[in-house]
């Protein structure tokens, strides 16, 4: 039976190696896995990703891969070389660039396609030229992804159920946006308590700034907790 906890990935969404290393020094014995994205990553490279992974932590590397299909294929080649449990692709990107993406990946490692961000809406999709409802862009961009052989799909926590219904159990889902019922929801326009995702179906709940940002990191750990045991 899976650990609930194994279900937590606690965004390292920081700006030094010195601060991420003190989060998963203080968390690693109540969760196992890190994300580290764009900020820390761009900060520190990629001797942070070895440094989390040297504690024996998983890591979730979520650089939201997208560019020309050849480029984005030999970064997911770097990234496996580094040992990351998981990594992000952009499936917006196009097929070609999404097969290009999973034929480079190995085995051991999960390639998560990014759908729509969770901190857009529908007026965000308006500006850059889509008509569709969000729902209806997801599908889309996921049916592209698992075409082309990805292994999860990166969503908000209000698309799980759907995504249920068109894949089973195909693939793992992946969501952000989660903010406990004590946390403030910040930028997240479409997201969700930490148990009613679960209920819902997420195989993962990356949880960021709830935890990161709150004055006892394991407090807030223990809370997200709470909330999923209750």
């Amino acid at each position: 039976m899976t650990n609930i906890a194994d279900k937590i990935i606690v965004a390292l969404d920081v700006a030094t190696k010195r601060q991420a290393l003190s989060l998963v020094e203080q968390l690693r014995d109540q969760v196992s896995f890190f994300k580290v994205g764009l900020q820390l990553y761009t900060a520190e490279g990629p001797e942070i990703v070895r440094a989390v992974l040297s504690t024996s932590a998983k890591v979730w590397l979520d650089l939201k891969l997208y560019d020309i299909p050849n480029t984005v294929a030999r970064a997911v080649e770097s990234a496996s070389n580094l040992g990351v449990q998981m990594l992000t692709i952009h499936l917006s990107g196009g097929s070609e660039m999404i097969r290009a993406a999973t034929a480079a990946r190995p085995n051991k490692m999960l390639l998560l396609g990014v759908t729509v961000l969770t901190s857009a809406t529908e007026q965000t999709l308006r500006e850059i030229g889509i008509a569709d409802k969000v729902d209806d862009q997801v599908v889309r961009l996921a049916k592209l992804g698992v075409e082309a052989d990805i292994d999860g799909i990166v969503a908000s926590a209000h698309e799980i159920k759907m995504l249920r219904t068109e894949f089973g159990d195909k693939i793992k889902i992946a969501v952000q946006g989660i903010r406990p019922t004590w946390a403030d929801p910040g930028d997240q326009k479409r997201f969700m308590a930490p148990r009613q995702a679960v209920e819902a179906g997420a195989d993962y709940i990356g949880i960021g700034r709830p935890i990161t940002a709150h004055r006892n990191p394991r407090e807030a750990v223990a809370k997200v907790l709470d909330e999923l045991h209750t």
